[in-house]
C-alpha cells in the first residue's frame, strides 16, 4: 500500500473512526474529515503521522474543494461515510429536518465524490466506497428522510460507477444492517432492545464497526478489482430474512414432498 492516501468522511467517531484506524493498519495514510474538530483531531493524534485531521463540511462545496486541494496527493480511496439521521413520521417531519438529512447524506456524497473523483481520474484511478444502509434497501416506519437519502446513495453509486469506471475509478456501496456502533448506539443502549434486535438477525448477533471496515477495505483492494457499481448489504442476512420470521404450521412443511 505504501504511502497511498485514503479520505474518510465522518471520521470523528463511530464507524468512520474505525474505518480510518483499519485503513492505517492496511498501510494507508488517512485524511480524516469531519465537522467535529475535537473528534478528528483526537483520532489524528492517536494515529500519529499516518493520519491528518481536517474540519470539512460535506454539504459545502467550497469546504470540500479546499480540503481536496490541500491533499498532498490524489487519494487511492475515498470512503463517503459522513451521515446523519433525522427520524420521525413523515406526516409531522419538519421540512428542515428532511433537507438536513438529504444534504448531508446524499448531496454530501455527491459533492465529495465528484471532487475526489476528479483528482483520482487525473492520477489514473482509485476506489470510492459510499455508505448507504439497509434502510435504503427496504423502508422502515418513522425513518424520516433517512430511508430516501440512503436509497438515493445506492442509485448515485451506480451512476458514479457508470460514468467513472471507464476512467479507472471503481465505485461501490456498503449497506450496513443492525450495527452496534455509531448512530445506533442510542438505540442499542437498552439491553433488552439490543437483545431483541440481535434475535432478528439470522446470524444471531448485531454487526460491529469492524465488520463494516472489513467490507470497505475489501472493496478498496485488488481482490475487488472487477467489482464496480454494486451495493453490498453487510447485515448478517437480515435484509433477506423477512420470511423467516413469519409463522407457518408444521403441517405444510412436507407439502409437495413425495
Amino acid at each position: 500500500m505504501g504511502n497511498e492516501w485514503a479520505v474518510v468522511t465522518g471520521a470523528g467517531n463511530g464507524i468512520g473512526a474505525v474505518i480510518a484506524r483499519n485503513a492505517v493498519k492496511e498501510g494507508y495514510r488517512v485524511a480524516a474529515w469531519d465537522v467535529d474538530r475535537a473528534g478528528v483531531e483526537a483520532l489524528a493524534a492517536d494515529l500519529g503521522g499516518a493520519c491528518t485531521a481536517s474540519v470539512v463540511d460535506v454539504t459545502d462545496e467550497a469546504s470540500v474543494a479546499g480540503a481536496v486541494a490541500a491533499l498532498p496527493a490524489a487519494p487511492a480511496l475515498l470512503v463517503n461515510n459522513a451521515g446523519i439521521a433525522r427520524f420521525g413520521p413523515l406526516l409531522t417531519l419538519p421540512a428542515a429536518e428532511w433537507r438536513a438529512a438529504v444534504e448531508v447524506n446524499l448531496t454530501g456524497t455527491f459533492l465529495v465524490g465528484r471532487a475526489v473523483a476528479a483528482r483520482m481520474i487525473e492520477a489514473g484511478g482509485g476506489a470510492i466506497v459510499n455508505m448507504a444502509s439497509i434502510n435504503g434497501l427496504a423502508a422502515a416506519p418513522n425513518a424520516g428522510a433517512y430511508t430516501a437519502s440512503k436509497a438515493g446513495i445506492v442509485m448515485l453509486t451506480e451512476h458514479m460507477a457508470i460514468e467513472w469506471s471507464p476512467a479507472g475509478v471503481r465505485v461501490n456501496c456498503i449497506a450496513p444492517g443492525l450495527i452496534n456502533a455509531g448512530m445506533s448506539d442510542a438505540v442499542n443502549a437498552d439491553p433488552e432492545v439490543r437483545r431483541l434486535r440481535a434475535s432478528r438477525v439470522p446470524q444471531g448477533r448485531l454487526g460491529t464497526a469492524e465488520d463494516i471496515a472489513d467490507a470497505v477495505l475489501f472493496l478498496a483492494s485488488a481482490k475487488a478489482s472487477y467489482i464496480s457499481g454494486q451495493t453490498i448489504a453487510v447485515d448478517g442476512g437480515i435484509s433477506k430474512g423477512a420470511l423467516a420470521s413469519l409463522p407457518r404450521p408444521k403441517s405444510v412443511d412436507s407439502v409437495g414432498i413425495q
